[in-house]
């Protein structure tokens, strides 16, 4: 196993050497040295990779995530950045936040972003790494190790070329992305913090595609629909005494947020539904008891969802419409509405356009072709919405790979190189001038 490994990185790297020789007269003589790095550190990066996976980072496994953490931390530490751990309140059951910096006074001001923690908690069977061909399984490869292996080994061909001096650049790894600390306003406030002290955020979420990156997420926040109605004799439902029910009006306001709420980049989803005479929620808000009776008219219906927006304005004008809709109450029930904040959206801007702008510029530079704006409506929320108001945002400049948050996520071995290179002349262009 071990030579076989040798044999496919050897390989790797050879191609590597044959692809640089097509694009180095774009290339200054600081860059190609960069190139150069990433090429001599490609194996190292590899086996970085391989390290980190293999330590189980889930959100609530507050020890793995320090432990995974201490690994970024020294490789920060070793290129000359001033690192912070921020522990979070001990009642969120969250391990953490790392932060590295290092100031200057030259080019654009950088924040990179990324996440320690995974999906797979310490219970779960699928923890360790594995080679399958050209790709390596394991837990977080894609979302989101995959990604900080880029970013770190980016920065470390920078430091190795001299090229990180008198270079503004905060590096931030959240240890709560997948599942973020409550409230918000602690496990986010440094992440905001940083973003006002810089220019320009650049994310290391996988990637949707080689030749894509992310100019716009979408936001994500909750609803909390409550429906009441009169318990009767299921004979008389409709009549003046009894009324329609309380499932009945729950299904017309569903039914009316399907036919008028429906705009490009917004969606509504019911995820769970309760109804009967004696509804329950637990603690969580993700289990429920309920009971009734078919000759028995439900007096309660209770409903959670997600609402999914790419803008402020766009939330806004759902909520008011579905809080009209909620207004109109069948015979003999009474319905309320409430709505909850979670990820803020990344809207599409200028400023995002010009940061793609320069990417690709680098990557046809490199002979790996334009890069283009991808789809936000197939890409969820992620942390650089919260700090998308405040700076240029890019995001998706992680790994090539797949099934995240499920068994089997992978990483696609073959393009980590070119992903690396891409990534660390992007930085030295934004922070040269």
């Amino acid at each position: 196993m071990i030579e076989h490994k040798r044999y496919r990185l050897l390989l790797l790297f050879i191609f590597s050497l044959f692809h640089s020789s097509s694009y180095a007269q774009k290339l200054s003589k600081q860059e190609t040295q960069i190139i150069k790095n990433v090429e001599k550190n490609s194996p190292e990066a590899i086996h970085f990779l391989e390290e980190t996976v293999n330590i189980n980072s889930g959100t609530l496994n507050v020890a793995g995530v320090k432990k995974a953490g201490a690994l970024y931390k020294k490789m920060l530490d070793e290129m000359g950045f001033t690192t912070t751990w921020i522990d979070m309140p001990s009642e969120m059951n969250r391990g953490g936040h790392l932060i590295g910096e290092i100031k200057g006074k030259k080019g654009k001001k950088l924040l990179l972003i990324g996440h320690i923690d995974t999906v797979f908690e310490p219970d779960s069977p699928f923890q360790k790494w594995k080679f399958q061909d050209s790709i390596a399984v394991g837990p977080g490869t894609s979302d989101m190790k995959g990604g900080n292996m880029v970013m770190l080994y980016a920065l470390k061909a920078l430091h190795e070329a001299g090229q990180l001096k008198d270079r503004q650049i905060t590096v931030i790894l959240h240890g709560d992305e997948e599942s973020a600390g409550r409230p918000l306003d602690i496990s986010r406030k440094d992440i905001i913090k940083a973003a006002k002290k810089n220019d320009i955020a650049l994310s290391f979420e996988g990637s949707t595609g080689f030749n894509y990156a992310t100019i716009a997420r979408r936001g994500a926040s909750g609803w909390f629909l409550k429906v009441t109605g009169k318990q009767a004799h299921s004979s008389g439902i409709f009549s003046d005494i009894s009324g329609a029910g309380s499932v009945y009006e729950a299904s017309r306001i569903l039914n009316r947020f399907y036919e008028e709420l429906q705009e490009v980049y917004l969606t509504f989803n019911p995820g769970l539904i309760l109804g009967g005479t004696e509804v329950s929620l637990d603690s969580s808000g993700t289990k429920g008891n309920v009971s009734g009776k078919t000759n028995l008219v439900a007096n309660t219906t209770i409903v959670k969802g997600d609402l999914r927006f790419l803008s402020e304005e766009q939330k806004e004008r759902a909520r008011e419409k579905m809080r009209a809709i909620v207004a109109e109450s069948l015979p003999v029930t009474h319905a309320e509405i409430s709505f909850s904040d979670g990820y803020p959206s990344m809207p599409p801007t200028d400023g995002n356009m010009a940061v793609l702008n320069v990417l690709s510029k680098v990557s046809i530079d490199l002979g790996q072709g334009e890069v283009k704006p991808w789809d936000p409506g197939k890409r969820g929320a992620g942390d650089i919405s919260f700090v998308a108001q405040y700076l240029d945002s890019l995001d998706g400049l992680g790994v090539m790979g797949g099934n995240a948050h499920a068994p089997e996520e992978y990483v696609d071995l073959t393009t980590l190189e070119d992903i690396v290179k891409r990534t660390a002349i992007l930085v030295h262009r934004l922070t040269a001038k």
